[in-house]
């Protein structure tokens, strides 16, 4: 179902033999930094370089230049962190002869996969599969998992098909960016290749808080010449049994909930994770308001799930 030098100034007077040891320590460390940097395998002319292994050599060099406390990261920790910190779509499914696999090529990006501490989640769009999971290097081992069990069907047989390919031991690889890929060498010689989005969690470096939102299937007018269409919400209360306990009034919401499609046929429930926006602006002006659309704007929104959904006639 997921890492980060002082130096002190000397004011006063140096003996002229405690100048002569600075210096020869100085230049050792100078030539053992060329020899480290011949090491080191980095190329400048244009050779494709595995990213991992600049990730890897990157921890060598930081462990030893790292301040006293601070944490170094094993190679698998560091691809742990950006595996864990991105939610990953499936681009492209290809079988041993490179052929594109049709029961998944077929749900149009649907499949996900997240990377918890110690679950992993994936689903084509209908059931939620959660299995344990270990990474050793850069072999990942993928238990038998747990499954919803919502009848899927046309949707069935690419559910089928991921779960099988997942199970067991594959190969991974990740080339770095603003949006990471992660390619997967199954153990069929099967070839899954996953785009990463940061997570909300990464991405506003906080703590998401849930909050209940209704949503009404009509959209109404929210600016002066009339062309923009808003959500109508309302926030719902429920208790620690689940039990809706209250409802508030409806108002206008101008904003985005990333991750949610209005169709605008069904009224629905929705559980959504809230972001604080920390800007200098809402840092300065961090008084409470009684104006909703005001609030809005420190926050961002992200769909958690859709709880409860009723076609309007």
């Amino acid at each position: 179902m997921v890492g980060r030098a002082k130096k002190s100034a000397l004011t006063t007077f140096l003996l002229p033999s405690i100048v002569a040891v600075s210096l020869m320590l100085s230049a050792c460390q100078k030539e053992n930094t060329a020899h480290d940097n011949e090491g080191s395998g980095i190329s400048n002319t244009g050779e494709k370089v595995d990213s991992l292994a600049i990730e890897d050599r990157a921890s060598d060099t930081n462990s030893a230049t790292t301040e006293s406390g601070s944490t170094t990261f094993t190679p698998e920790e560091k691809l742990m962190n950006t595996l864990s910190h991105h939610r990953w779509s499936l681009v492209r499914a290809t079988d041993a002869n490179e052929q594109p696999i049709s029961e998944l090529t077929d749900i149009d990006g649907q499949g996900t996969l997240v990377f918890n501490p110690e679950t992993l989640i994936y689903s084509v769009g209908c059931n939620t599969i959660s299995a344990a999971y270990q990474l050793q290097g850069h072999t990942l081992s993928i238990e038998e998992g747990m499954s919803t069990k919502i009848s899927c069907s046309d949707l069935d047989m690419a559910e089928n098909k991921l779960y099988a390919l997942m199970l067991g031991n594959s190969e991974l690889k990740i080339e770095q960016g603003d949006s990471p890929v992660l390619t997967q060498f199954t153990n069929d010689n099967v070839t899954l290749v996953w785009s990463g989005k940061l997570t909300p969690q990464a991405k506003y470096n906080s703590k998401g808080e849930t909050v209940f939102w209704a949503v009404n299937a009509k959209e109404v007018n929210c600016d002066m010449s009339g062309e923009k269409q808003c959500l109508q919400v309302r926030p719902v209360t429920y208790n620690d049994q689940g039990v809706k306990v209250r409802e508030g009034k409806w108002r206008v919401f101008a904003g985005e909930i990333d991750g949610y499609q209005h169709d605008g046929m069904h009224e629905e429930v929705l559980r959504l994770q809230r972001y604080r926006l920390e800007t200098n602006e809402l840092i300065e002006s961090d008084e409470t308001t009684e104006n909703d659309n005001d609030d809005d704007e420190k926050y961002a929104y992200v769909l958690d799930a859709v709880i409860e959904s009723a076609v309007v006639e």
